[in-house]
């Protein structure tokens, strides 16, 4: 079985390092991919259009000196994006902007070279089922699931930055208020995405909004690469990627290949002789389409269409001179994107990502470009007063949270076995000793005359040891089912920390931590426990 690569990354294993280096760890190796980076500036026509993204986000003087620096050469990025998720998405959509910000100041202070944060938002994609919902926690265990409800969402093939939030949009907001309505903090949160998410609004900008609101003090930027002034500016990349999309392809299997080789797996499947450019036959509104290579040559078959449809090489040429708006970037071609647009010294990433990454070194070698410095995002854990006080009553630490339910409950028993039941630890102990005392004399006894009695002893040892440690599982959830408080608070616990047995960042949503604690006490939290170039898991106790 495959390993994920991203945990064997930062755990600094060779095999992966071979395919992505570290060079975020080491200070020398900072410097010298911020001196790359300020050797590149930003064309100003590209520069005046990220401008004009951003006046129209909440007011913001650092912002504002953030864009001015950027126009200046030899300024540098710190990149960093995300899906438009409803309602910023999953809790880990702020940790990757406040990742950003810290990882640009620090990158400032050890060069001396200003570094701007960027946030990305990634309006390409089509996939509105996987940001269309947000997750709210709730006392009673299960977290409340708020969902948008587009009709035809599932089978949608449109850029999400064209989603309009639509009629359902109220609906969501009461569905929130009414939850959470009582939080201490609630009127304050619950009114900016109010302002934010309404129905004519598209998820974009809603998103753009309250995330903007939230980092206003620390200048945080915004690129959205469906904004048609920057469209003109991709065209060269997707002409490369249709024209040389046999030989890019061929790198990148070559490269899965030997991913494949040291036990990991491809992040993303590479398709023999496929573009990593999508088209939208329609307009640039319309359903997005994947390219492979039809039997005819210099002709391309739309994956997913409804009529089968095919396009030809010399008309996507004609398309990208006059509409480019029509193509996107898959996963792997939008840093190639990012870094030809931006003067990218390094890249904040999740796990996904930085497993990304690890595919794309032939791809940035044959773009020409050199591939920034990649970033672990932080990783926390919100430990609030719900959570300790459960964890306090439970006699448990954080980390306890993390063992399968029916272990738990059967460690709490034993430790709590006040009505003369033994634990089952020291049943088990007494099982098996008393059986590998029993076991060894009828050895002893054997041994002079059927030599080849041991093989059978040590068969039925095996056996036996593993039916006495399923017969001791079940005595400890037994006793531990006899106590009703205690299972519900391990599943409240467990549904604060790993909901639906996921890390918590990758579930809940902010609104439910910005109610309680208020949106901007919960951001300034967050970027005070930043620790840069670190990507370790670390518990935020408010």
């Amino acid at each position: 079985m495959a390993s994920p690569f991203s945990a064997s990354w930062m755990r600094g294993d060779p095999r992966a390092l071979a395919f992505l280096s570290d060079r975020f760890r080491h200070r020398a190796a900072r410097a010298e991919a911020v001196t790359s980076a300020a050797s590149r500036t930003i064309a100003p026509a590209l520069h005046a259009a990220l401008v004009a993204r951003n006046t129209r986000l909440a007011p913001s003087p650092a912002r504002e000196r953030n864009l001015e620096l950027l126009a200046r050469p030899g300024t540098t990025a710190v990149v960093t994006g995300q899906q438009v998720g409803l309602f910023l998405g999953p809790l880990f959509t702020v940790y990757k902007a406040a990742s950003a910000i810290v990882t640009a100041r620090a990158l400032s202070e050890e060069t001396g070279r200003p570094c701007v944060p960027i946030f990305w938002l990634q309006t390409e994609d089509h996939d509105l089922p996987e940001i269309d919902h947000c997750f709210a926690p709730r006392a009673s265990g299960e977290p409340l699931r708020v969902a948008l409800q587009v009709p035809g969402a599932a089978t949608s093939r449109t850029p999400v930055a064209h989603c309009h939030l639509g009629e359902n949009i109220p609906r969501a907001l009461a569905s929130l208020r009414a939850e959470l309505g009582s939080q201490p903090h609630a009127e304050e949160h619950l009114a900016l995405l109010e302002r934010a998410y309404r129905p004519e609004a598209t998820m974009a900008d809603a998103f753009a909004e309250v995330l903007s609101s939230l980092f206003a003090d620390e200048g945080l930027v915004f690129l959205d690469p469906r904004d048609p002034r920057l469209a003109p500016f991709a065209t060269p990349i997707h002409r490369r990627s249709i024209e040389e999309a046999s030989a890019i392809a061929r790198e990148l299997a070559e490269r899965g290949g030997a991913l494949s080789a040291a036990g990991f797996s491809e992040q993303v499947h590479i398709r023999p002789g496929s573009p990593l450019s999508f088209f939208s036959p329609s307009g640039p509104k319309g359903a997005r389409y994947r390219l492979d290579p039809a039997a005819s040559p210099g002709t391309w078959n739309l994956v997913g269409h409804p009529e089968e449809a095919s396009v030809t090489t010399a008309e996507l040429r004609s398309w990208l001179e006059r509409e480019p708006l029509r193509f996107t970037t898959s996963a792997l071609l939008r840093p190639i994107l990012q870094d030809t647009w931006l003067p990218t010294a390094a890249y904040v990433g999740g796990p996904g990502e930085i497993a990304y990454f690890a595919q794309l070194a032939p791809l940035y070698a044959h773009m020409g470009l050199p591939m920034p410095l990649i970033v672990p995002r932080a990783r926390f854990r919100v430990i609030d007063d719900r959570v300790r006080r459960l964890l306090d009553k439970l006699g448990l630490s954080p980390e306890d949270a993390a063992a399968p339910r029916d272990e738990l409950l059967a460690r709490l028993a034993a430790q709590n076995t006040g009505e003369g039941f033994e634990p089952p630890e020291a049943v088990e102990a007494r099982l098996v000793s008393t059986f590998a005392a029993e076991l060894a004399r009828l050895g002893e006894r054997t041994a002079s005359f059927e030599p080849g009695f041991a093989r059978a002893l040590s068969r039925t040892d095996k056996t036996v040891r593993g039916g006495i440690s399923r017969l001791v599982a079940r005595y400890g959830r037994a006793i531990a089912q006899r106590d009703q408080v205690t299972r519900e608070r391990v599943e409240r616990l467990q549904a604060s920390l790993l909901p639906t047995g996921a890390p918590q960042e990758r579930i809940h949503g902010l609104p439910y931590y910005a109610c309680h604690f208020g949106s901007r006490a919960f951001t300034r939290l967050v970027l005070d426990a930043c620790v840069p170039f670190s990507g370790e898991l670390k518990d935020l106790k408010p």
